[in-house]
This record gives structure tokens, C-alpha cells and sequence, in this order.
């Protein structure tokens, strides 16, 4: 006589569980159960076998102790194929369990609540959970493991038709199970570290074992190109300033492109407290600019290139009232992102079907990354470092030559230096009146992006300012902005050669400062 089989259920999400286990009994299942799971399910007319009978061993420690226990365990470990391991069964009185059905204890709610008490998330971390599981999964061939409650009635039909599981079907059900008990542990861990870096204990920064954990949002078209799948994932912690926080008021879904626009758009439109227009095309800014009102620095951005800007994405660290939304109207863009929109405003850009607005939070990005990395993928591992988001001290500028800046410049030199923080290497922003007039980036050599940005200036480079993302070691780009009339330059120094630009600032009666800060950015 076949022996009867049995499935353990001890869940936290109790979603379709009833249903589930309804199935199971008119398919001859018996049931083990704990604590509210079993008094649900006796609850609803369905026989349950209490874990502490099943045992005979009480519940103990406030219940951190209770699935814990060599039959439990034994039972769902046991090779079914391996005639010793049925044989210590049958010694010990152990009988084969046959499914798993547990979801854990919501430590990420837990530990997401404002001003959660330490204690709680310490209780709050599920241990007897996570330890069946993983047994299950390890012994996935003769076990069925079930995490997540999506997944019942697809594994009710196929046991329905099939009688059984296939052994793929029960691999991807382990699988799931090790990526779930992984990013249980992970955010477990993260939030022990963040937790001890709070009180101010020194602990590596960087672990010998780098375990990140990210939550699926959704399946994007494609990537960067339509022959690349693509997904986006989030933080367990979404903080405000983010795309995740953000409000999608119209358009259709973001792209992959698009996300990673609106994320350069937003860390530039961030740095400044002033009203703030900023122009994205492929990551890099083609126009940024303040004003007096967010009309007057998007009609300032707009002019600082409005050929690049077509097609484009633009940020506004205010909101938008109508006379704005008339101009951004006026023009083809792909994504529009503020703080907020005048209902006036709104409906005039809603007009445009395609148009994607977004309501962001864009002040607060500039506190996203206090903790976390920058990473890089490369082939066969990572690259990880802190977020560049140091910036220089004004009463620690370098004056390096006999011309200081006027007040003037100077602001404009600081508006500049913020720029081209976020332009790709090398990069060379060019700024007059706390506008861009002219961006070059991404040049294997200094002079190219310093001679691409004055083509394009031509002549609003008279007596504007220069700012590098790194130092130069030659005197050309001095030159070549001599020749094109800007009147003070902006850059790290630190190169063995800096006397040469130095000597040339002089002669060409050009003020420049060193910032000491290099902000490459590949």
C-alpha cells in the first residue's frame, strides 16, 4: 500500500491558502500545519495535523522554536532512493514528507516602518522558515517546494493531469526558493550594516563577500537596443528622489533608454537649489541652465542648443505653470520631469499622447546615495566604488594665476564645474551667464571636447568661462580658449605640467582656479 503523502504548510502569506490546501486533502494530502496557518485552515473544515503533534514536542521560545526538529526534518531530507536513509527513517519512526508550502516573515516590511523598534526586527527574522525551505530544495527531487503563493494552482493542475511533478518543474521550483531565502539573507544583512555604520562602528566598507539584492519592477521592452532584453529592478528601500518614487502622469511605459536619461537628467537638475532647466540627449546634457523662473532657465536651456534637444528629455527643479508647459510644448520631447505641474500646465502637455510626464521629487535625489555603490559590470565580475558626490570647498579654491576671477565669473565658473561633473570624459563645459553655451564629452583627448564645445559657443564664448572634469597636461586648451575669448577656466589641477597652463592663463590674461577634485566619468 502506497503511503500516504504529506505536505507541510506554514505560511505568513496567507493568500489562497484554503484554496490550496482544499486541493491537496481531495487529492490525498495530509496536512501539517503551525500556529495561524493551522487555525485558518481548521477553521475552514480542513483536518490539520498541529506541528507540535506531529512532533509531540511543544512549541517553545515564544515559537522561534517549532518546525526545528529531527522528523520534520528528517522526513523531508530523506533520498527516497537511498535504501539507508529509508531504512534510518523506518528505525526512527519518521515518515517521508512530501511538499513544502511556507512563505517567511516579512522582515523587509518590518524593517521599512518609521522608527521600527530593533527588537521587533530581530523577532521579525524568520528562521524555521528559511531552514525548510531550503531542505526542501535541496532534496527537490523528491520534494515539492513552494515560496511563493503564485504558484499553487499551476503546481494543483499539473499534479491533476500528470500526477506528479516533472523534474524541471521541481528544479525551477528550487531555484526559486534559493533566490528567495538569498535575498531574505541579503536584506537581513544590509540592514545590519546600515545598522551598526549608524552607531558609528567602524566596519569595512567594502566586505570580503558582496551579496546586493534588487526587486524585479517590471520587464522593459527591450534594452539599449531592440535585439537586447532588458528589465528594471529596485532597491528594498526605495527613497524619495528616485524614479521608483516618481508618479508616471501620462505617456506610454518608460523605456530602457529613457530610465537611464531621466536618471542623468535628474542628477544634474539635483545639484542646484536655484530654478533649474536641464536638456538630456544619450545621457549627456545638451543645455542646462538657472533662471530667474523655470520659464526663464528652460528658454535659456532651450537656447543653448536647439537642434540637440529634439527629441530629447528635459528636467525642471520647479513646477510647471502654463507658460513653461507652452514652451516645452512648442518643441518634439520624449520625457518631461518636475516636482510638480500647474493643472493647467498638465492638461496643455497631456495633449500630447505620447509625451511621457513625470511628477519626481527632484530635490531630495541628491540624498539617494548616502549609502550603497556605484557599480560597473564587467566580464566576469564588478567593479565597485563610492558615488561620486564630492564636491570642492569654496574657501579651498586654488587661485593659481596673477588674474582672479570676478564675481561674476566666478559664479559661473561654480555653475560649469556642477555641469560638467555629469558630462562624459573627457568633457569641457563652456558657461556664461549661469547657462551652457557649449558641451563637448566623450573625446580620447582634451583638445577635441575644448574645440568641439567653441564650435558650437562660436561667439557667446566671449568672455564666458571654462570648466574641465580633469586637469591638462598640455597648455592647448588654454589656447585654443584664449583664441575664443573665455575669460577664466575651472579645472582640478595635478598635472607636472600645470605651470605650463599656468604660464600660458597669464600671458593670455585668463584667471584660473584649481579645485583639487577630478570628476571623471566613463
Amino acid at each position: 500500500m502506497m503511503e500516504k503523502k504529506r505536505a507541510i504548510i506554514s505560511v505568513y502569506d496567507k493568500k489562497n491558502v484554503v484554496e490550496f490546501a482544499k486541493r491537496l486533502v481531495e487529492m490525498g494530502y495530509e496536512i501539517i500545519s503551525t500556529g495561524k496557518t493551522a487555525d485558518i485552515l481548521s477553521k475552514e473544515g480542513i483536518i490539520t495535523i498541529n506541528i507540535s503533534d506531529y512532533t509531540g514536542f511543544p512549541e517553545m521560545l515564544e515559537g522561534r522554536v517549532k518546525t526545528l526538529h529531527p522528523k520534520v526534518h528528517g522526513g523531508i531530507l530523506a533520498r527516497r532512493k537511498n535504501e539507508e536513509h529509508m531504512w534510518e527513517l523506518k528505525q526512527q519512526g519518521i515518515s517521508t514528507i512530501d511538499m513544502v508550502v511556507v512563505n517567511l516573515y516579512p522582515f523587509k516590511n518590518t524593517v521599512l516602518k518609521e522608527k521600527v523598534d530593533f527588537e521587533e526586527v530581530i523577532e521579525n527574522i524568520d528562521i524555521g522558515g528559511p531552514t525548510l525551505l531550503r531542505a526542501a530544495a535541496k532534496n527537490f527531487e523528491d520534494v515539492i517546494v513552494i515560496c511563493d503563493p503564485e504558484d499553487y494552482f499551476d503546481i494543483i493542475d499539473e499534479l491533476r493531469v500528470k500526477g506528479d511533478l516533472s523534474f524541471d518543474k521541481r528544479f525551477e521550483l528550487a531555484l526559486k526558493v534559493f533566490e528567495h531565502t538569498s535575498h531574505y539573507d541579503a536584506v537581513i544583512a544590509d540592514y545590519f550594516r546600515k545598522t551598526l555604520k549608524k552607531k558609528g562602528v567602524q566596519i569595512e566598507k567594502f566586505p570580503e563577500t558582496l551579496t546586493l539584492t534588487f526587486e524585479k519592477v517590471e520587464k522593459l521592452r527591450y534594452g539599449e537596443n531592440p535585439h537586447q532584453e532588458a528589465a528594471l529592478y529596485k532597491e528594498v528601500k526605495t527613497k524619495k528622489g528616485t524614479l521608483f518614487s516618481a508618479e508616471i502622469l501620462n505617456g506610454k511605459e518608460l523605456s530602457f533608454n529613457n530610465i537611464n536619461d531621466i536618471e542623468a537628467a535628474v542628477t544634474i537638475a539635483a545639484e542646484f537649489k536655484e530654478p533649474c532647466a536641464v536638456a538630456i540627449k544619450h545621457t549627456n546634457p545638451c543645455g542646462v541652465a538657472l533662471g530667474e523662473s523655470i520659464y526663464d532657465a528652460f528658454t535659456r536651456a532651450y537656447n543653448a542648443d536647439p537642434v540637440s534637444i529634439f527629441g530629447g528629455i528635459v528636467a525642471l527643479n520647479r513646477k510647471v505653470d502654463i507658460e513653461t508647459a507652452k514652451a516645452l510644448n512648442s518643441i518634439f520631447l520624449e520625457i518631461v520631469i518636475a516636482p510638480d505641474y500647474d493643472e493647467e500646465a498638465l492638461n496643455l502637455l497631456k495633449q500630447k499622447k505620447n509625451l511621457r510626464i513625470l511628477k519626481m521629487e527632484i530635490s531630495e535625489y541628491k540624498n539617494i546615495h548616502e549609502d550603497g555603490f556605484d557599480i560597473k559590470k564587467i566580464g566576469g565580475g564588478i567593479l565597485v566604488q563610492d558615488f561620486d558626490s564630492m564636491d570642492f570647498d569654496l574657501n579651498e579654491l586654488k587661485y593659481v594665476t596673477k588674474l582672479k576671477p570676478a564675481e561674476r565669473e566666478l559664479k559661473d565658473l561654480i555653475f560649469a564645474w556642477k555641469v560638467v561633473k555629469h558630462v562624459k570624459s573627457n568633457a569641457i563645459v563652456i558657461a556664461k551667464d549661469l547657462c551652457t553655451v557649449g558641451i563637448g564629452m566623450g573625446q580620447v583627448n582634451r583638445l577635441w571636447p575644448t574645440q568641439q564645445a567653441i564650435s558650437w559657443a562660436k561667439e557667446k564664448a566671449q568672455n564666458a568661462v571654462l570648466a574641465s572634469d580633469a586637469f591638462f597636461p598640455f597648455p592647448d586648451v588654454v589656447e585654443e580658449a584664449a583664441k575664443a575669448g573665455i575669460k577664466a577656466i575651472i579645472q582640478p589641477g595635478g598635472s607636472i605640467r600645470d605651470e605650463e597652463s599656468i604660464k600660458a592663463c597669464d600671458e593670455k590674461g585668463i584667471a584660473m582656479v584649481f579645485t583639487g577634485i577630478r570628476h571623471f566619468k566613463h
